[in-house]
């Protein structure tokens, strides 16, 4: 849309007539027509010096000097601003070190150095821990977060990313293991009460004082497997009920919080029925000598079967709370963009610089989906006024 008072007005006159050729230079404008470009103007750096002033005080003799800003530190350095854009190339657009200074040589024709690049990224860390904090805390006493986990590479071997995350936050770690310790290293699920929503890995399920829930995607999945390749009819119906049960929930109100009394006991029986129908058809196999460690081998449709069977609070969960989601695709998606990094800027070279880009990516994942500025959000942490979500944001 055109604006009211651009920058910039070029007028372009109107000295003759294009047709009889008349002389037009004295006669009135009647008025004007419009067309509005808008372009970025040159990029340049602008260079603030600060002077301290130095006097001499009359009463003591002493040479006194006034202060410098805190963020202002030394003989040269680069501001606020361009920490802020070169760690957002960083964190969020995945571009490599040498490929920033690449970039901001050509935008300013200044090369910050890798290494200052990486300070600027490990400031902006420190400068955002009480937001991380506030993260942490916030996701703690959420009622419903989706869990997820993810292998990265870091320094050649393969590490786990690990996120927590709901609407509006998001946290990330990096632990060299997968499962229980894992989890607890990232210091949300040991103290969490409400609903964790999760895959079947059976890790998270160590943990006892929160509800689990599952995604249903994956179970749609797997029942499509069985009734293709293994051509149970009683997979395709239970993929068909889980998706009527979805739909529903959907169309209903949002004043309602669950579907009607009637509908769960409904569905809840049609999901039982269709168990045992697949129980049915995958009876347990008779023991021809017994396995020397572990549980006995059984079919995919079975070992499906017997989880369905289970877990079927946390399957259906989301019919009865509908502030519980039908798939963990929340958790996927943050989880998808770091593996997106992995193939823009290949493998983290150290632990530490996993660790640090899972902080700032933290923060900046948080700040987005609150619908504010990145740049604009590591800029304010740069002089210590970090973006902090309000509880009643979570």
């Amino acid at each position: 849309m055109q604006v009211a008072e651009p920058e910039h007005v070029v007028v372009h006159g109107l000295t003759g007539c294009p047709h009889c050729q008349t002389e037009l230079t004295d006669v009135a404008v009647q008025g004007h027509m419009k067309r509005q470009v808008f372009d970025i103007p040159p990029a340049s750096i602008e260079v603030t010096e600060h002077q301290a002033e130095v006097k001499q005080c009359p009463g003591c003799g002493t040479c006194v000097k006034g202060a410098f800003p805190a963020h202002v530190t030394q003989p040269t350095q680069y501001g606020p601003r361009l920490k802020a854009l070169a760690c957002y190339l960083y964190s969020q657009q995945f571009i490599p070190l040498a490929r920033i200074r690449e970039l901001l040589t050509a935008l300013y024709g200044h090369a910050p150095s890798e290494p200052v690049v990486l300070a600027a990224a490990h400031q902006l860390a420190s400068r955002t821990h009480a937001s991380l904090e506030q993260i942490r805390q916030q996701l703690v006493a959420a009622p419903v977060v989706h869990f997820d986990e993810s292998g990265l590479r870091v320094d050649g071997c393969l590490q786990w990313l690990h996120v927590a995350s709901t609407e509006k936050l998001t946290h990330y770690h990096v632990h060299d293991k997968r499962g229980h310790v894992a989890m607890q290293g990232g210091g949300i699920l040991p103290h969490f009460k409400g609903v964790a929503l999760h895959d079947h890995w059976r890790s998270y399920l160590k943990f006892t004082d929160c509800q689990h829930s599952f995604c249903n995607v994956h179970h749609l999945r797997e029942l499509r497997f069985v009734a293709e390749q293994y051509a149970q009819a009683w997979a395709a119906q239970m993929e068909r009920l889980l998706l009527d049960i979805k739909a529903e929930v959907a169309s209903t109100s949002a004043l309602h919080s669950a579907l009607p009394p009637d509908r769960l006991a409904d569905y809840a029986t049609q999901y039982d029925a269709l168990i045992d129908q697949g129980f049915a058809d995958n009876p347990c196999a008779a023991k021809t000598k017994p396995r020397p460690v572990g549980r006995p081998k059984q079919s995919p449709p079975k070992n499906l079967l017997d989880r369905l069977h289970k877990h079927k609070a946390g399957v259906l969960a989301f019919m009865y709370d509908f502030r519980i989601s039908f798939d963990n695709n929340l958790a996927e998606r943050d989880v998808r963009m770091i593996e997106v990094q992995q193939k823009v800027s290949g493998c983290f070279r150290t632990p530490d610089g996993a660790h640090l880009f899972c902080a700032i990516r933290s923060y900046i994942s948080t700040v987005r989906k609150h619908g504010l500025n990145a740049i604009d959000a590591i800029y304010n942490a740069f002089l210590d006024q970090p973006f902090l979500p309000h509880t009643s944001q979570a």
